[in-house]
C-alpha cells in the first residue's frame, strides 16, 4: 500500500517534493493558489548543488538542455572597472559544473510535466495544516515567501521582513556570454545570459515598500542606472528600442520588493508538517540560491522519507541536514545585500573585500 503526502504549493521547492516522492512510490497530491502555472518568469541560476538535485530526480540532462551556462562571473563598478571574477573552470573542477541559467517557466514545466497530468490543483487555497495531517502521512509545506503554514505552526515573528530594497527586471533582445554584476552607489544593476539570444536583467537600488515611480518604473530604471557604464547602457538602449517599436507596456520591468525571514525558524518541521523552499528559509536573491536550495530540500527530503521507516524520524533527519546551511547561506545573502548597498564612501572597502574573496575564497556550490 502505497504512503500519501500532500504538497502545498508548486513551486520549484514544491513541485521537487513531489516529483522525488513520486519517484520512491508516495502517492502525491499538489494543491497550488494560483489559477495555473506560470507562463513568465525571471532567469534562475543554477549552482552545481541544484543541478545534482536535478540529476537526482533524472531531470538534469532535460534542464541542461534549456539553459545556458555562464561562461564567465564578473563584479564591474559602474564605471565598468573590474572588481573581480568567478573563476567558472575551478569551480567545475571542483563541483563537476560551472552556473547554469534557465528561466523560471522552463524549469516549472520540466518539474511539472514529470509528475503528470492532474498531479497538480490549481487555484486551491490551503489554510489549515492540521485538517491534511489528519488525512496524509506526510504534509509538505511550500508555500512560499508569505507562508500561512509557517506562520500557523510557528507565528508572525518569522514573518517577511523587507531588506529595503527593491528590484526591477525583465528580459532583453541581447546575446551574453557571462553573468555580470555591476556596482555603484547603493545600487547594482545585473545581465544574466538565456537561451535564444536573448539576456535576463536587473536592477537593485534602496526604495520605500510597494512605492511606484510616478513616471513608470523603466523610468525609474533610466534616472538610477543611465548614467552607468556602457554594457547597462547597451541594456537601457534594447529597452528603449522595444518601447519604441513595440509600445511602452512591452519594454516595462517588473518591480519586486526584496524581502527574507526577521527571525529564522527554530525547525523546519512541526509533527508531520515540514517545511521546504522560501517557506522554510527565504532569503534576499543576492548569492543567486534560493531555487536551488529548493531542488535540494526537496530530494533530501524524499531520501529521509525513503530511508527511514518512521516519519517523524526522517523529518529530523530532513532538519538537522538542511536547517543549519540554508540559514547559513540566508544570512550571507542579507549581508551581501547590505554591503552592495552601501553608501559610496564605504564602497572602496566594499570592492577590496569582495576582490579578496573571489581571489582566495570559494563560492558554496
Amino acid at each position: 500500500m502505497s504512503r500519501t503526502a500532500i504538497v502545498i504549493g508548486a513551486g520549484i521547492g514544491g513541485l521537487a517534493t513531489a516529483v522525488a516522492l513520486r519517484q520512491e512510490g508516495w502517492d502525491v497530491e499538489v494543491r497550488e493558489r494560483a489559477a495555473a502555472r506560470p507562463t513568465t518568469g525571471t532567469s534562475l541560476g543554477l549552482w552545481p548543488g541544484g543541478l545534482r538535485a536535478l540529476d537526482a530526480l533524472g531531470l538534469g540532462a532535460t534542464v541542461r538542455g534549456l539553459s545556458r551556462e555562464a561562461a564567465r562571473g564578473r563584479f564591474v563598478r559602474s564605471d565598468g572597472t573590474l572588481i573581480g571574477t568567478v573563476d567558472m573552470p575551478e569551480l567545475r573542477r571542483r563541483a563537476g559544473d560551472a552556473v547554469r541559467v534557465v528561466s523560471r517557466p522552463a524549469l516549472h514545466a520540466v518539474l511539472t510535466d514529470a509528475l503528470g497530468d492532474g498531479s497538480v490543483h490549481y487555484g486551491q487555497r490551503v489554510t489549515d495544516t492540521a485538517a491534511l495531517a489528519a488525512d496524509h502521512e506526510v504534509v509538505v509545506a511550500a508555500d512560499g515567501l508569505r507562508s500561512s503554514a509557517r506562520t500557523t505552526l510557528f507565528g508572525p515573528a518569522h514573518r517577511p521582513r523587507y531588506s529595503g530594497v527593491s528590484c526591477w527586471h525583465g528580459t532583453v533582445a541581447l546575446d551574453v556570454p557571462d553573468m555580470t554584476e555591476s556596482w555603484g552607489d547603493r545600487a547594482r544593476f545585473g545581465v544574466t545570459p538565456r537561451t535564444g539570444g536573448q539576456a535576463h536583467w536587473f536592477a537593485c537600488a534602496p526604495a520605500p515598500a510597494r512605492a511606484h515611480h510616478p513616471e513608470g518604473e523603466l523610468a525609474a530604471v533610466r534616472a538610477r542606472f543611465g548614467t552607468w557604464h556602457e554594457g547597462v547602457r547597451q541594456v537601457l538602449d534594447r529597452l528603449a528600442e522595444t518601447e519604441s517599436t513595440h509600445g511602452p507596456e512591452a519594454a516595462a520591468p517588473h518591480r519586486n520588493d526584496l524581502y527574507d525571514l526577521a527571525k529564522p525558524l527554530p525547525s523546519y518541521v512541526s509533527g508531520r508538517v515540514a517545511l521546504v523552499g522560501d517557506a522554510a528559509h527565504a532569503m534576499t536573491p543576492d548569492l543567486g540560491r534560493g531555487a536551488c536550495e529548493a531542488l535540494i530540500d526537496g530530494v533530501t527530503l524524499a531520501r529521509e522519507l525513503a530511508a527511514r521507516h518512521r516519519v517523524e524520524d526522517a523529518l529530523s533527519a530532513y532538519d538537522a541536514t538542511r536547517r543549519r546551511p540554508t540559514q547559513r547561506l540566508a544570512r550571507a545573502a542579507r549581508l551581501m545585500n547590505r554591503a552592495v548597498h552601501t553608501r559610496k564612501r564605504v564602497a572602496p572597502v566594499r570592492d577590496t573585500a569582495m576582490r579578496l574573496f573571489l581571489a582566495v575564497g570559494r563560492p558554496p556550490a
